[in-house]
């Protein structure tokens, strides 16, 4: 007899980024391993990208509770008679008015963790019914948004239920935050519910050796390592990468650039080693990229002629950009939690074999990866020299990438068996 895990997650359906296909997979192989995932989530969450096509990979009899949410952005909305927005978007925005200044402080100050704390109260009511028949051996919330971890917390405390958190990025270290105008007093408000949650989770489990680490110092207590990954389904039947040519190359950046993931450097080298010579280069974003980066490319009649902008694919379109790469880009953060940054992305490109040029910390997790598995090389956002070096080392080489299974420990499956190690160690102890 499976036992049955609670999923409290807000992404669902998933969309293309790697946090939420960490538990997309997570959900696809848990009943491999004797867990029946239930996924919780909202009924109309607030965010852009969707990508129904990655559903087809979870079985047709996962269940999936939607639960109705309001988030302060609508009433945003109505106010300024636009489409939704959050101050994730008008952070970005060069001229921001009254009410744009306005949302931004009071989700900096009012809305503690995240404006997703309306959710807590009524889904945790919703929930009383289910949990308190038992329906359930174990608990999983996955943050950000971090106040889904509330709801774990007041599970664990009314029910007793096993409860496993999840941190995918940092909480009151998380670099977002240094974005907000945050009175220090809410700084300590998040720190003492990070706290709570800290204490009170029977396993939290982060992704990177860098936020386990810094976890460990606030918490006090082991924290398990439970990193993103690669699911060999993924990768084609008969995937090809294209031959490449020498004095030629073309550069697919995969993933979304927004504000804290900066590509200048790497525009900036391109023009510098190519410009003068004419040579045949050409980047793909393949995503939703900032404003900003586009206003950039905009400016330059160089740049113009040789970046596209592909726009948002679906998961499984993505590979088709793949197979015409010479060389994957990667732009990892250039801020505080920059070192702990592995986004799942990394392992994606691990497995087709194709080189990987990387942007951010050159001694981070990212990096040793890479190095470890010998597939690319990170190199620091302000290193310019260093970045056209490796461009022009990519532009003269030839050959066709070897496409390659993810290495073992990477694996969506294997780490699927390690997630529910840790499940049925917190369920035997309850």
């Amino acid at each position: 007899m499976k036992k049955r895990v609670l999923i409290v997650t807000y992404y669902w359906p998933p969309s293309g980024g790697s946090g939420v296909q960490r538990w997309l997979k997570f959900a696809k192989y848990l009943p491999q391993s004797g867990w029946e995932p239930v996924i919780f989530t909202p009924e109309n969450p607030d965010f852009d990208l969707h990508d129904e096509s990655l559903l087809k990979e979870v079985s047709p009899h996962l269940e999936v509770i939607r639960f109705p949410i309001w988030e302060p952005y609508h009433l945003f909305s109505k106010v300024k008679r636009t489409a939704k927005s959050h101050p994730g978007r008008m952070l970005e925005q060069a001229d921001k008015g009254l009410l744009e200044k306005i949302a931004i402080w009071l989700r900096a100050n009012i809305l503690v963790p995240d404006p997703r704390i309306f959710w807590v109260k009524p889904a945790v009511k919703f929930l009383h019914a289910l949990l308190q028949e038992g329906q359930f051996q174990a608990v999983i919330t996955t943050g950000p948004p971090h106040s889904l971890h509330l709801i774990g917390l007041q599970l664990k405390k009314k029910y007793g239920v096993p409860w496993l958190a999840d941190f995918r990025d940092p909480w009151s270290q998380w670099e977002f935050l240094d974005t907000l105008p945050m009175l220090s007093i809410i700084r300590r408000r998040h720190e003492a519910l990070e706290q709570k949650v800290l204490q009170e989770a029977n396993v939290v489990v982060s992704i990177s050796p860098t936020f386990q680490r810094d976890l460990e110092k606030l918490a006090g207590r082991k924290i398990e390592l439970l990193t993103n990954g690669f699911d060999p389904e993924d990768l084609p039947n008969h995937f090809t990468p294209v031959f490449k040519q020498a004095n030629m190359l073309h550069l697919v950046y995969s993933g979304i650039i927004d504000a804290i993931r900066n590509p200048l450097p790497l525009l900036e080298a391109m023009k510098a080693e190519f410009e003068s010579k004419g040579e045949e280069v050409k980047l793909s974003f393949v995503g939703k990229v900032s404003q900003a980066v586009q206003d950039f490319v905009a400016a330059d009649p160089w740049l113009r002629s040789k970046v596209h902008f592909v726009g948002y694919v679906t998961h499984s379109q993505v590979f088709s950009y793949y197979a015409q790469a010479h060389a994957l880009v990667l732009i990892l953060t250039d801020t505080q939690n920059a070192k702990g940054n592995i986004p799942g992305k990394l392992f994606e490109y691990m497995a087709t074999g194709i080189p990987i040029l990387a942007l951010g910390d050159p001694e981070g997790d990212s990096a040793a990866i890479l190095r470890e598995s010998k597939t690319g090389e990170v190199l620091a956002h302000q290193h310019k020299i260093g970045i056209q070096a490796q461009l022009r080392s990519l532009f003269v080489s030839a050959g066709t990438a070897q496409s390659q299974k993810a290495m073992e420990q990477y694996a969506r499956p294997s780490l699927t068996q390690q997630l529910s190690k840790l499940l049925d160690k917190i369920a035997q102890v309850s």
